[in-house]
């Protein structure tokens, strides 16, 4: 699961600035169009999350700590949560990288368990 941590985190973080930048332009386009979507504050808080999360992801590689887990499915899991309710009409790649951020939650889980055995 190490190599997976580092993997995951670093994958991560380099997504988290390609929402970053996704989310600023569906967020002008959002106001453009006046259409009353709210996808581009959406995947800001994706990214975010996502940043710290793979952050945290890279930290905790080695520990042997059960918080860094439960800090990995706790950022991870509001990042998809938020990831597929706000996905608009223009940000469907939202659900995308929602699904990557569910994937890394999951992960976590199954290495939390994994930790208790």
């Amino acid at each position: 699961m190490k190599i997976w941590k580092l993997v995951s985190g670093i994958l991560s973080i380099v997504l988290s600035v390609f929402v970053l930048f996704q989310s600023m332009l569906v967020g002008v386009a959002n106001s453009i169009e006046a259409n009353g979507e709210a996808s581009g504050t959406g995947g800001l808080l994706v990214a975010i999350l996502l940043l710290s999360g793979g952050i945290t992801s890279i930290v905790i590689r080695k520990s042997q700590n059960k918080g860094g887990n439960i800090a990995l499915i706790v950022l991870f899991g509001i990042a998809a949560l938020i990831g597929f309710t706000s996905a608009g009409t223009i940000y469907k790649d939202l659900i995308i990288w929602a699904g990557w951020c569910f994937i890394n939650c999951i992960l976590a889980i199954i290495s939390l368990v994994k930790m208790n055995k």
